[in-house]
């Protein structure tokens, strides 16, 4: 298959040195708004042009707590095992990012624990994998405007086997901090228009030591996404904001990814509309301090 024959939102993919191959993970339920959730899929591939699958790699277990809103896998490697971050959520559940683990980037993915690692009262979604300078594993994660309003972008340390979160989450920043957000309607009724949203983080750090956050938003151009530096290059920031969108054309959710040649590349999906959106892959270059694409 091509890029362009796979539906996928969020797309995710992992360069896996111990197989040689590439493995794309993505949104794939065809409904994965209203209906109950089925699966996560990946597709893999040698050469990033030709793909095999889908085959599946996850389905929830007997007593698993997420019912719907499969959303926005990602599978980092940590300690000789493949652990994959998603969002879940289930009628009488704030909306959360829970950990599985596997010995293969084939799966089967099984939870690491019985509740997901952001806080239970928190509408949250999107959490990605980062291991900062000492070792210590975090969770970076939205909690979403749809609760607060302003959406934020927040992190949470990890136990060394990340099968339990450790103290209380630390904001990192908020969406009103970037210029490039559209105002939206809040979902609490009051017919405010000031909310903003968060979506998507992924952290990469640059060649020359420098600390990157991707995240999507809504721009007045639609689906976009755009990136923060953090100024003492940790992971707790002050997080300076860039002035405009890396990506401002409908698409967003994205991740950056280094080809087994060296090569960086940002993949993302657009468009942002069920069932038209497919993976992109763009040529990355890192700046002085930042990111452009080619």
């Amino acid at each position: 298959m091509k890029l362009d024959e796979i539906q996928m939102r969020d797309p995710f993919v992992l360069s896996d040195k111990e197989s040689t191959s590439y493995y794309l993970y993505g949104t794939t339920d065809k409904d994965p708004w209203k209906a109950p959730g089925v699966s996560f899929e990946v597709y893999s591939s040698t050469d990033l042009l030709e793909w095999e699958g889908p085959f599946t790699v996850f389905t929830p277990p007997e007593g698993f707590w997420g019912t719907h809103n499969f959303w926005a896998p990602e599978v980092h490697t940590y300690q000789g095992k493949y652990y994959l971050f998603a969002t879940f959520t289930a009628p009488g559940h704030c909306r959360g990012t829970h950990i599985l683990v596997s010995e293969s980037p084939m799966g089967p993915f099984l939870p690491v624990s019985d509740e997901p690692a952001t806080p239970l009262e928190w509408e949250c979604l999107d959490g990605t994998f980062f291991l900062d300078d000492t070792a210590q594993p975090w969770i970076v994660f939205c909690h979403e405007w749809v609760q607060i309003n302003d959406g934020e972008v927040c992190a949470r340390k990890l136990s060394s086997d990340l099968s339990t979160p450790i103290g209380d989450p630390v904001l990192l920043f908020r969406a009103s901090e970037a210029s490039w957000p559209k105002a939206l309607p809040r979902r609490d009724g009051t017919g405010l228009v000031d909310a903003k949203v968060t979506d998507g983080p992924f952290m990469h750090r640059t060649s020359d030591g420098t600390l990157l956050m991707l995240w999507s938003s809504v721009a007045p151009s639609g689906y976009a996404m755009g990136y923060a530096t953090s100024e003492s290059g940790t992971i707790r920031g002050p997080w300076k904001q860039q002035t405009m969108p890396l990506i401002s054309s409908d698409g967003g959710h994205g991740m950056i990814f280094q080809t087994f040649e060296g090569e960086l590349y940002l993949t993302y999906h657009s468009p942002n509309k069920t069932p038209n959106e497919r993976p992109f892959f763009v040529p990355l270059t890192e700046t002085e301090g930042g990111l452009a694409c080619r």
